[in-house]
């Protein structure tokens, strides 16, 4: 065999002994539009656990999946007042599908809640992100609620703050 075909072979034995390392690492599927898979998928990558899972912006997303969306009592303070990210476990039990998209296409929340990427998602993946979490099932407490501006705020909060001039 001359030195050619000896690389060619090389090359292809590497590759084919990389595979199963090149699947492992693949991402994982995002599942059907719909499904729980694909809920759990939504809610890891849109950012719902930065604010509704206590602790997880600050341990890295290394929050047991036991624990997601159970709420937070850290408080985000603004010109608005200071809200709460609620217990989204508790807060879609109390819901049937068809008032959860509802809320979801038009409710509009205070800051800093991203309401208008709800408003933006398929109805496929607004399925699929009620069905994950009714599929976690209700856990914790709700969170604290809103306080109006200049009122007393007993938690610890985040503050924002006046949006910028207009232009």
């Amino acid at each position: 065999m001359n030195k050619q075909h000896r690389v060619v072979r090389a090359v292809l034995l590497g590759a084919l002994l990389a595979m199963p390392a090149l699947l492992i690492a693949a991402p994982l599927p995002t599942g059907k539009p719909g499904s729980i898979e694909r809920g759990r998928y939504l809610v890891k990558i849109s950012g719902c656990n930065d604010c509704h899972t206590p602790g997880y912006a600050q341990r890295d997303g290394q929050v047991p999946e036991r624990d997601w969306l159970t709420g937070d009592s850290l408080g985000w303070s603004g010109p608005w007042g200071t809200t709460y990210a609620s217990n989204l476990r508790l807060k879609l039990a109390a819901l049937s599908e068809a008032q959860w998209l509802h809320l979801a296409r038009t409710a509009r929340y205070r800051p800093p809640m991203p309401w208008f990427n709800l408003h933006a998602m398929s109805e496929g993946d607004l399925r699929a992100v009620y069905r994950y979490v009714r599929h976690l099932g209700p856990a914790g407490v709700a969170a604290p609620a809103y306080v109006p501006p200049g009122g007393a705020v007993a938690t610890a909060v985040v503050r924002f703050p006046g949006p910028p001039p207009a232009q």
